[in-house]
């Protein structure tokens, strides 16, 4: 199979290291690590446990052959072959990768997704600047009004109410690890939960309703009733799945998620809920 040259834009043989007419190096060679995602399934697994918009915001479609227009993807032909392509603006279809390489597919999609991040990021830091210093303006040119504080001190009481919501529910979440409930495997990591199915060896993400009744049912304060062992576990290990996250960790109740250099992952491509995501912004003229 062949693909295409970054630079000089040449159909070339997949295998090779470097172009054989501009001698530029192949952007997919010796460019994963061990951690990131080597498939369809782990790419959408990662894809879901680093908290993204859903894939219609982001126009990034993972084991699905999209057809309409503003759209990366990939997918598995009915041949075996893995096919990586991007859909312009106008509806032409440039296909960036289609061969037997599956981990050079999913890392062609992987390097192109984490650089969409960084730049939906880079967009909304110049947003969220521009409206601090359009409020800094209205604020320092308009007169100075006596505060109603009728109006502020139920605003206060909201705010601190909310507060103290927030760090209850964080304090009542369990601990990460298995649980059983109603005869029912569940591993907890995060504010997620994820059930074991015994037909099929493996893990998958709860449905919101049943994460919803697990999160009422199994608080700190009552998880050792339901807590068991990754040794009373029987099955395939969650530690070996694409959704469990090595470098989260647990505090009392209260749990954050940090992720270390070797996990191949860093601040710049993590994705915060306060942001939003403009798929206009992208570039859908260029072939990649």
């Amino acid at each position: 199979m062949q693909i295409k040259c970054d630079y000089c834009n040449s159909m070339i043989d997949e295998g090779l290291e470097s172009c054989p007419h501009c001698g530029a190096p192949l952007s997919g060679v010796n460019r994963t690590a061990s951690s990131q995602p080597q498939t369809i399934e782990e790419l959408q697994a990662w894809y879901t446990a680093h908290n993204l918009p859903p894939e219609y915001i982001t126009r990034f479609f993972i084991g699905k052959n999209i057809t309409e227009p503003k759209a990366f993807g990939i997918y598995k032909t009915e041949t075996g072959d893995f096919v990586v392509y991007k859909n312009k603006a106008n509806g032409e279809r440039a296909v960036r990768y289609q061969g037997s390489d599956e981990k050079y597919a999913v890392n062609e999609l992987y390097q192109r997704l984490r650089a969409e991040i960084v730049d939906q990021k880079a967009n909304n830091n110049v947003k969220k600047q521009s409206n601090n210093y359009s409020n800094s303006k209205t604020t320092s040119s308009t007169p100075v009004k006596k505060r109603n504080w009728g109006c502020i001190i139920p605003i206060i009481v909201l705010v601190f109410g909310a507060l103290g919501w927030f760090t209850k529910y964080a304090y009542d979440m369990p601990e990460k690890g298995y649980y059983n409930y109603q005869g029912n495997e569940y591993y907890h990591q995060g504010d997620k939960w994820y059930s074991y199915d015994k037909e099929t060896d493996g893990w998958s993400l709860t449905n919101e309703s049943m994460s919803s009744i697990l999160s009422k049912e199994i608080t700190h304060e009552n998880q050792d009733q339901y807590r068991i062992s990754s040794d009373d576990h029987q099955g395939q290990s969650f530690e070996e799945t694409p959704w469990y996250d090595n470098g989260y960790h647990s505090n009392e109740g209260s749990s954050y998620s940090s992720y270390d250099d070797d996990d191949g992952w860093d601040s710049d491509s993590s994705w915060d809920d306060d942001d939003d995501w403009d798929s206009g912004s992208s570039d859908w003229d260029s072939d990649w």
